[in-house]
Formats: structure tokens, sequence, C-alpha cells
């Protein structure tokens, strides 16, 4: 009997990553997920803006970024506006650093569910490549035919399974960001 709990892991794996992905976009609301691939350099060296600063939701409509060392307080706001698909200009005080989420327009709208159409792929990607890491598994165990042929319907069914998954997830944050 193929065991298929490794082929079953690894596409789990993908999904919580596409998940982890689909956090990651933008949405019209305020969200700390929003700066979580926003890279900062700091003390010599390129680090995670969370790693610098504290983020938090002020309101629907803006982010507050609170740094644990204030001599950051610039080059955190230089990140942040580098990051072109973030669309994103804050503003400092001296102390903590204001993020207001403009509200987005239809075509923006589009744009980001393009973006995130292209994650969906990806992960499909992801999960196609564990079936065939696991037929090949399966091939390379010199099993019968039929306990090898329901090896791999079981797999089919896995990849099935696991990318309806990651079209479910992604129709949810469709709606979520073509909703005004």
């Amino acid at each position: 009997m193929f065991d298929t709990s490794k082929v079953r892991k690894k596409m789990g794996e993908v999904v919580e990553r596409f998940k982890g992905e689909m956090a990651k976009v933008r949405t019209g609301r305020a969200h700390p997920d929003m700066l979580a691939g926003v890279k900062v350099e700091a003390y010599g060296q390129v680090m995670p803006l969370n790693q610098v600063a504290n983020v938090v939701v002020a309101d629907g409509t803006l982010l507050t970024v609170m740094p644990f060392d204030p001599s950051n307080l610039s080059k955190i706001a230089e990140a942040i506006r580098a990051d072109q698909t973030l669309g994103l200009n804050p503003a400092d005080d001296g102390r903590i650093i204001r993020v207001p989420i403009p509200a987005l327009t239809e075509e923006r709208r589009k744009e980001i569910v393009k973006n995130a159409g292209a994650k969906v792929e990806e992960a499909k990607i992801g999960i196609r490549n564990a079936r065939e890491d696991g037929r090949k598994e399966a091939k390379n165990l010199e099993l019968a035919e039929d306990v090898r042929k329901r090896a791999e319907k079981e797999i089919d069914d896995l990849t099935h399974e696991f990318s309806s998954q990651v079209e479910d997830l992604f129709k949810a944050k469709e709606a979520e960001i073509m909703k005004i």
C-alpha cells in the first residue's frame, strides 16, 4: 500500500503559503500584514519591518508604525515608500509613522486581483509538483499495477482537493478586494 501522507503534507504546505500570500494582498482596509513584505535597511543589514517596528491599525484607513529605535524612523518610511506594489505614502512626525490607506480605484482593484491570480497559478504549480513527486515515488516502489493505479488516483484526488481550496481562497479574496 502506498502512503499519500507526504503528498498531502506537501500540498498542505503550499496552501498554507498561499494563505499567507493572500493575507498580504491589499483589500482597501488597513491591515498590519499589508506591510509584511517591506524590508528595512537597519543596523547594517536588511531586516523585515516587523523586526524594527510595531505596526498597528489606527482605524480602517490608517496604519501606524512605531519604530523600536527612533533613529530608524526615516529608513522605515523610505522603505514603505519604495515598495511600489503597495502604492503608499507614509508621513512621520518624528516619533511614529502614519500610513494612510487610500481608497482603491476600480482599475487598481482589478490590478490587485490580477496580481493575486498570479499567486494562484504559483500555488497550483506547487500542488502539481507535489503530485508529480508522489507519482514518481509510487512508480519507483515497484508496486503491483492495481496498487499503483489506486495510489495515482488518490494523489489525483488530493491534487483536485487542494486546488479547489486554493480556488476557494482566491474567490473569497477577490470578492473582498472588489467590494467597495
